[in-house]
């Protein structure tokens, strides 16, 4: 049997077995000693950042300038019948993005891919949702998180009613077929609800399905003339989809009846999704100086990835049979959300 203990240091929630008297965090390396068995935290303790010492926040030249956390999810379930090529070089092209050009320190990053050393690395259910309690985790004004997931999407039916189409988006970990599927409302639990005022999150998710993947209350639909106007998708139940006070954005590589594709357009070898591709192409090219340009240059991009250019060819789709889904799409169409509506041809672009 297995326990849950916070880290005497960073707070994130640990797992432990029964017997254990000390455990190493895998995060920030220090020792808790556990002084008696202890059973499982109730839910909310689970999701609740704690402070965390490290890298508290300055005020200079008039505009807080806080902490940059990432996590970055790439997983190709190997060896599976579920395999897929190009996450794993996603996910290390999306940390290479991170460190060069937006100045992330490499420390403040936390990979979790099948290549990955040490058992707490691996894109496990659990490790994903320690990995998503990490990057939340005393968050503060100033702080810029960025969320990014490579990997398989899908999507089961709601029954709540808090979905506009009637169906939950999901994210598919390394052992989905034996401890299940992450449902959109556990991303938005755990990552949206709790940012505070001052503080931002980008999510970047590059599977299918996974237009409203963190269950955002606003999606920006857009025309190919680039022309968009921001859907409405708060629950008619009247449940909180937004922020304690922070900033949301997400990015993903497809709407929800949508699949994703990998591609060899980035080099003539080397396979990565084709959302990833483009939306770093776009951010290199000088595209992307607001939200607006940024999916623009994305979308227009997108259906070249498979046609040949730069010897790009579509090899595989990140999706999963479906459970209660409406079917497969044959488009691929990036897509923003975010927690509140905007211009998003005049707010700058920034991570």
């Amino acid at each position: 049997m297995s326990l849950l203990v916070n880290c005497s240091n960073c707070r994130i929630p640990l797992e432990i077995s029964q017997c254990a008297t000390l455990i190493r965090c895998v995060i920030c390396n220090g020792i808790t000693r556990i002084a008696a068995p202890r059973a499982l935290p109730p839910p909310h303790s689970y999701y609740s950042p704690s402070p965390s010492p490290q890298r508290a926040p300055s005020f200079q030249g008039g505009a807080w300038t806080g902490r940059k956390k990432a996590l970055i999810i790439g997983i190709s379930y190997k060896y599976s019948r579920s395999e897929l090529k190009g996450c794993i070089n996603d996910a290390k092209c999306m940390k290479f993005l991170l460190v060069n050009r937006f100045k992330f320190p490499d420390d403040e990053i936390l990979m979790l891919t099948e290549e990955e050393e040490g058992p707490y690395r691996i894109p496990t259910i659990q490790n994903i949702r320690m990995g998503m309690a990490w990057l939340v985790a005393g968050c503060r004004p100033g702080d810029s998180l960025v969320f990014y997931y490579s990997g398989h999407g899908s999507q089961q039916r709601n029954y709540n009613g808090d979905e506009v189409d009637g169906f939950d988006e999901t994210l598919c970990p390394l052992d989905f077929e034996t401890r299940g599927m992450i449902v959109d409302d556990e991303i938005n639990e755990t990552i949206v609800r709790p940012l505070p005022c001052g503080a931002k999150l980008h999510a970047i998710i590059d599977a299918c399905h996974s237009g409203t993947m963190l269950d955002l209350p606003f999606l920006c639909r857009m025309n190919g003339s680039g022309q968009y106007v921001w859907e409405d998708h708060r629950p008619r139940s009247g449940r909180w989809k937004g922020t304690n006070g922070g900033e949301v954005i997400s990015f993903s590589g497809c709407d929800d009846n949508q699949t994703s594709a990998d591609t060899s357009a980035l080099s003539r070898v080397t396979l990565t999704g084709a959302m990833t591709y483009c939306f770093i192409q776009a951010i290199e090219r000088g595209q992307a100086s607001t939200y607006g340009s940024l999916l623009n240059a994305m979308r227009a991009s997108i259906p070249n990835t498979g046609s040949g250019v730069g010897g790009g060819t579509v090899t595989s789709l990140n999706t999963m049979p479906l459970t209660g889904g409406s079917g497969i799409g044959l488009k691929q169409e990036p897509q923003l959300t975010a927690n509140e509506v905007f211009d998003v041809y005049t707010k700058p672009f920034s991570l």
